[in-house]
């Protein structure tokens, strides 16, 4: 059998995933610990070198503490964020600071304490976490590959076995293109779908969430609150439109937004009408056919564009952008540039009648769709 690690070491991207792994390992750490006081918590957050020497300070008397009724001690340093790559982190005095913890944890017995470090994000790069990955009981939250929406449908996926539900076909995709990159909110929204399927999904009974499911209930996180309209314009359904509007300002809403949220999906509707016409890509019976090759042939010219953007359409999630693509008959590219420059004026023109700001996107959405 191999010898016990001398301590636990959990880092990963996502904060809200690393904290979650390591509430539960420290659950498991402490299970044979029924005495309190043997079980403590170190705040590892820090803003300045300062608050770094006082956070491994602490954790350093904890860990040297002796129990006061004797038996194993338990001792979580949490939320450390001075590995990662930022101007605390590099910092001279941080990267002798962390030379001592690392010492400290070479030295510690796990059978007398039980240690374990949550850190998010981490530079991998550094001798430290390359330390803790050969020396630690180590664990990656979120894993390793480069694929972050892989990583989020994981997430999901896995929140739903733990419930007892799967996902339909389409499902999962329409969730990850709803809330976008919250991986707190992916859970939440995923055990929201899990209770709302009711008993069956309770007694593990292989009860599915439907797309339907997820477009009634889930919110439209990652691209506002003005999903229906922009669904209903690109739609170019005109009722439905001026009738989503109408139920948007009778609510108390604003313009801004909502032409926000058109010239985001215009934008990466001119990317794809651009892809067909050129031939990289092609309107199949799934939606968007041809995207992967197009990125490997244009993904180049966004070079240090990361982000989700509208502007990048390979940032955008694949089956999204097929779903967007592949809703209604898609314009033309000369029709998506005067939506663009119709969408321009309608914000001019809001900023001169402020008063009437449903009466300008209700003519701007006229002259769009009865053209």
């Amino acid at each position: 059998m191999a010898p016990a690690k001398n301590f636990t070491f959990i880092c990963g991207a996502d904060d809200y995933l690393v904290g979650r792994m390591g509430a539960e390992r420290f659950a498991a750490l402490t299970a044979d610990v029924p005495d309190e006081f043997s079980r403590e918590t170190v705040n590892g957050f820090a803003a300045n070198m300062s608050e770094v020497e006082t956070a491994i300070n602490r954790f350093r008397e904890s860990v040297q503490t002796v129990s006061m009724f004797g038996g194993r001690r338990v001792v979580w340093l949490k939320d450390v964020n001075f590995l990662a790559d930022t101007v605390t982190g590099r910092a001279e005095g941080t990267l002798k600071l962390v030379e001592d913890l690392q010492q400290l944890l070479d030295a510690v017995n796990p059978a007398e304490i039980g240690v374990l470090i949550t850190a998010s994000p981490v530079d991998r790069r550094r001798s430290f976490p390359k330390w803790c990955e050969k020396n630690a009981d180590f664990a990656l939250a979120g894993g390793d590959g480069d694929d972050a929406g892989e990583a989020l449908a994981g997430v999901a996926l896995a929140e739903a076995r733990l419930l007892g539900v799967g996902f339909a076909s389409g499902a999962l995709e329409l969730l990850l293109a709803k809330v976008g990159a919250n991986t707190r909110l992916l859970v939440e929204e995923t055990r929201k779908l899990a209770t709302y399927l009711g008993e069956g999904a309770a007694q593990g009974e292989g009860a599915k969430i439907e797309e339907a499911h997820v477009a009634e209930l889930t919110p439209n996180v990652a691209e506002g609150d003005f999903f229906e309209a922009a669904e209903a314009f690109f739609s170019g359904d005109l009722k439905w439109t001026l009738a989503a509007l109408n139920r948007h300002f009778f609510s108390g809403g604003d313009a801004r937004p909502v032409i926000s949220a058109l010239q985001n999906r215009n934008r990466i509707l001119l990317q794809v009408r651009a892809l067909i016409d050129s031939g990289d890509a092609r309107l199949g019976p799934r939606g968007l056919d041809g995207l992967p090759k197009a990125q490997a042939a244009y993904g180049k010219h966004f070079i240090g564009a990361t982000d989700k953007s509208s502007y990048h359409l390979f940032t955008q999630n694949a089956w999204y952008v097929g779903k967007l693509a592949g809703s209604a008959k898609l314009p033309t590219l000369r029709r998506l540039i005067d939506n663009q420059q119709e969408f321009i004026a309608a914000f001019e023109e809001i900023i001169r009648r402020s008063g009437e700001q449903e009466e300008v996107l209700r003519e701007m959405t006229v002259r769009c769709l009865a053209a």
